[in-house]
């Protein structure tokens, strides 16, 4: 349980997607305009991440990995389909977006209308794609433990992207030299920010 709770909280501070890796970059800057739209796009990350991630673990560790065959018989024990990761993953997280898509779409129209064109984008965020990456590179030994890592990054990721629209709006009743003003101010907070958590990688768990 404390290993669970160790890869969930360094996922959030220490291996924040944006500030550590600075992967989904794209979204985070356009969408950051308002809060509003930030928590909306934020829950659908952390959505995706929290079923692509251990699915992905799933189907890497049964299906792609060198000898995950084996259940299938002894013959299939040499296989290895290791270079379909890249294609599968893919195919994972934008099926799941597409349905998060339709979803959001029928529910709740006014955040889809805000959203625009950044929702079926969350199927090439590199974040996204990231957390699988990452979830493969690391080799967590359980389905657990991928899921803890997929919610504490999908959370990092909703916590950048609020705090930095949270920070633009007040940003709007400030006096910003003209030639910082809009993206220019954006990545030197974003830095900033960056900077600020990584006090986080003192502690030690």
């Amino acid at each position: 349980m404390q290993e669970l709770v160790n890869i969930f909280v360094k996922s959030i501070f220490m291996d924040n997607m944006v500030f550590a890796y600075f992967l989904g970059m794209c979204s985070y800057l356009a969408v950051s305009k308002t809060v509003k739209t930030s928590v909306g796009l934020g829950a659908a990350v952390v959505f995706i991440q929290i079923i692509t991630v251990p699915l992905n673990y799933l189907i890497d560790k049964y299906l792609l990995a060198a000898g995950a065959l084996s259940w299938l018989g002894p013959e299939y024990a040499s296989v290895d389909l290791s270079f379909l990761s890249f294609i599968m993953f893919i195919a994972i997280i934008a099926s799941l977006v597409q349905i998060v898509e339709m979803v959001v779409e029928k529910f709740s129209p006014a955040l889809y209308a805000s959203l625009g064109i950044f929702l079926p984008l969350i199927a090439v965020n590199c974040a996204i794609l990231g957390g699988s990456l990452f979830m493969q590179q690391r080799e967590y030994q359980s389905v657990a433990e991928a899921t803890s890592f997929g919610l504490g990054s999908g959370i990092g990721w909703a916590l950048a992207i609020i705090a930095i629209a949270a920070i633009r709006e007040k940003m709007r009743y400030s006096h910003i030299p003209a030639p910082l003003r809009g993206l220019g101010i954006t990545f030197i907070i974003t830095g900033l920010m960056g900077m600020a958590f990584m006090t986080f990688m003192g502690i030690k768990l």
